[in-house]
């Protein structure tokens, strides 16, 4: 019956409640391990996880401050690029204008060369026509006394009287040329 008692007492013990004294030494060693953890682990945490906030909430001003720059100075390049495009079209219509003065001046002096040798062309061929007459003058001059020397019979060797025959005949033929116009 002993035994019996023994395995009636064994069956009265419910096997999820714990003995006290375990129970006790279980919770002397849980407040021992929990104060470590509380006194050497949770300091440390605490620490990273306050500085990993402050470089979350610095990086986050830091991202906000580079964004404000980053605005500004595209904001500068803007006005700079408009800036830049301005004096390019005003350099461009200057350019412009200078080339089309330039032209004209061109144009000017071309044509005041052009003139000056037009001037130059007529005074020349006037000096020819002149050179040309007088030289055609001699030569009918002189065929015209040889013909009327051979149609007379003598020579008309005098050379004053010859000169003013042929200049009264030759203004004679000219006036009749010109009136004949």
């Amino acid at each position: 019956m002993s035994q019996l008692l023994t395995v009636a007492a064994e069956e009265m013990e419910n096997p999820l409640v714990p003995p006290i004294p375990e129970l006790v030494i279980g919770l002397i060693a849980f407040v021992i391990v929990f104060g470590f953890l509380a006194k050497k682990l949770l300091p440390t945490i605490n620490k990273v996880l306050e500085e990993r906030r402050e470089a979350i909430e610095g990086g986050i001003e830091k991202a906000e401050a580079a964004q404000t720059e980053a605005h500004s100075v595209l904001e500068q390049y803007k006005a700079q690029l408009a800036e830049a495009r301005h004096e390019a079209a005003r350099l461009r219509q200057e350019a412009q204008e200078q080339g089309a003065t330039l032209i004209a001046e061109m144009r000017a002096e071309g044509q005041r060369q052009r003139e000056e040798i037009i001037a130059a062309g007529h005074t020349q061929i006037e000096a020819d026509r002149k050179a040309a007459a007088q030289a055609l003058r001699g030569d009918v001059g002189k065929l015209a006394t040889d013909l009327a020397g051979k149609l007379v019979g003598e020579s008309l060797d005098d050379h004053a009287r010859q000169s003013r025959v042929i200049d009264r005949f030759l203004d004679e033929l000219e006036e009749k040329a010109e009136a004949a116009r």
